[in-house]
């Protein structure tokens, strides 16, 4: 199989860092080709502008999305964006590793999601009507492949959890999860998520790596998080919302992921 790692971290001497050597190896020496995106060692550019559709007319206004399309049906985006998007079409898998800060992703990881994932490739596919919203959250171009997340996070669990402070860890990542990769079809695996990162000590480094490796190699058999299909016949049209019934009992974000 082939698995695109994605990594965001300056430091290549960081835990991020190693954690992203051991999966390759990993990976590896269970058979599959890896293909590293590691986006500070390549001096990514994380901002889309016009410089990144190459025969787009500087006197027009810039429409990102509809330059986004032309330029990868026409294929004349910038060399980096189609490289990457080669990567995509090629992966099997997909791991975006990265180090939460702010409560998200880095800004790199972004601006990487915001080139790469063009028009036509990532989102814009299928019907749009009245009565469809396109091949989207379950369906779309990724689908049949798998993604994962493996975050570094500097506080605590408990912070993270239920009633802690910093909010449920699954609602944080429920953007990056259920929007960036379930909007275009990934089959998306439950994150694996390393907190108080500054309390690393070798015994500790042991263990999470295990983890680590044993999650790497169960990448194709681990349940993935059960997210309602948009056309699976959960969500009312066309306002798309949960229909009456469904999740009964539960509320927020979780209401769109089945029940048990």
């Amino acid at each position: 199989m082939n698995v695109l790692l994605v990594h965001a971290h300056p430091e290549p001497r960081s835990l991020s860092g190693s954690l992203k050597d051991l999966s390759v190896e990993r990976l590896r020496r269970n058979g599959h080709e890896v293909m590293v995106s590691d986006l500070y060692a390549m001096r990514w550019k994380p901002a889309i502008d016009a410089d990144d559709f190459l025969d787009h007319d500087s006197q027009a206004p810039l429409d990102v999305a509809a330059a986004s399309g032309h330029a990868y049906a026409t294929a004349t985006q910038s060399a980096d964006i189609a490289a990457e998007q080669e990567k995509l079409l090629r992966a099997d898998a997909v791991i975006l590793q990265f180090p939460m800060w702010w409560f998200s992703m880095p800004a790199i990881l972004k601006g990487w999601v915001d080139r790469v994932y063009a028009y036509g490739l990532a989102y814009g596919v299928g019907e749009h009507s009245e009565r469809r919203w396109g091949d989207r959250y379950g369906e779309g171009r990724f689908v049949g492949k798998r993604a994962m997340l493996v975050v570094t996070v500097g506080g605590w669990a408990d912070h993270y959890s239920e009633r802690g402070i910093n909010g449920r860890m699954d609602d944080l990542l429920f953007p990056i999860n259920h929007g960036i990769l379930h909007y275009p079809g990934f089959t998306v695996l439950p994150p694996f998520i390393v907190y108080r990162t500054s309390k690393m000590d070798a015994a500790r480094y042991r263990q999470t790596a295990d983890e680590l490796s044993a999650r790497l190699d169960r990448l194709w058999t681990t349940a993935p998080i059960a997210y309602r299909l948009q056309n699976g016949g959960d969500y009312e049209i066309p306002s798309m919302r949960l229909k009456s019934g469904l999740s009964a009992g539960r509320s927020g974000l979780r209401i769109h992921t089945a029940e048990d």
